[in-house]
């Protein structure tokens, strides 16, 4: 049977300013390596869906927190932040936030210093990490001189030094050209498909989501309304995109105009609607 390693129930999150929860009876199961993508539009609850998986909420950012979550075999509000980032590593939207440390190396070192970790430990661990995300060689650079899309790998080997079982990222490329996005993605899939870390991303570049996500979370003003792989999902939302606030992939809306094309199904990748028009 497969491993569960994030198991929410019945979560409901309110920050103390706000009438309404920000998530409002979740129940979400993931399973070790799956790759889940979260979808919603502005303020659906992604952020805190991801913040309550690291801990962040109600650990640093004080909120009400009902029903049980476990992540790795601990609850988070249970545990400091700063040790469950050996288990779940945190990657957020905008680089150079998290960023504070001179070089590249002191960077990625940083979290596994706080912990105290061994000096031969942490050569490693630094080395593995930045070779996984392609920085090896970057050591002695600025993190404040390097391109976004490499910030953002740096952010990622900054978590993957502390060998974490999850990896989650909140809407990582919504500040990124198109060649940073490209760059963090290519290293998400890989970190996945080849190390089997499991991974949790709040995104809106639903192409990305489509080819590589295992299962698809659509959240809606705080709660799960569809779930289930990507041909489960956004199929159904062909015709309720202005109502979800989530857009299809192109090339399933593409089909939805030419059913007769595609012998009546809605593809949501390229590879599949090439294979469904030769058909």
């Amino acid at each position: 049977m497969p491993e569960v390693v994030i198991d929410i129930k019945d979560l409901k999150v309110q920050y103390a300013d706000t009438d309404t929860p920000a998530l409002n009876g979740i129940n979400l199961s993931v399973e070790k390596g799956e790759f889940v993508g979260i979808l919603g539009s502005h303020g659906a609850g992604k952020t805190t869906l991801c913040l309550s998986i690291n801990g962040i909420v109600p650990n640093m950012i004080t909120a009400d927190m009902y029903g049980s979550i476990q992540v790795a075999g601990e609850v988070p509000p249970k545990i400091p932040v700063r040790e469950l980032a050996t288990k779940v590593g945190s990657v957020f939207d905008n680089p150079e936030f998290q960023m504070s440390q001179l070089s590249v190396f002191e960077e990625v070192a940083l979290g596994l210093q706080n912990l105290g970790v061994d000096k031969e430990i942490i050569l490693d661990n630094i080395g593995g990490a930045l070779e996984m995300v392609g920085l090896k060689g970057f050591e002695e650079r600025s993190p404040f001189e390097i391109s976004g899309g490499q910030q953002q790998r740096l952010a990622m080997a900054s978590a993957l030094s502390m060998k974490p079982e999850i990896l989650v990222l909140d809407e990582p490329t919504s500040n990124l050209d198109p060649i940073g996005k490209e760059e963090v993605f290519t290293v998400t899939r890989k970190i996945n498909q080849e190390e089997g870390l499991t991974v949790v991303i709040a995104e809106h570049e639903v192409e990305v989501i489509a080819e590589f996500a295992d299962k698809v979370v659509l959240l809606e003003n705080g709660e799960i309304t569809k779930m289930g792989t990507p041909n489960d999902v956004f199929p159904d939302l062909v015709n309720k995109q202005s109502d979800s606030g989530v857009r299809v992939p192109q090339v399933t809306e593409f089909a939805s105009k030419a059913p007769n094309k595609f012998q009546g199904s809605y593809p949501v990748t390229l590879d599949q609607a090439v294979e469904s028009y030769k058909k």
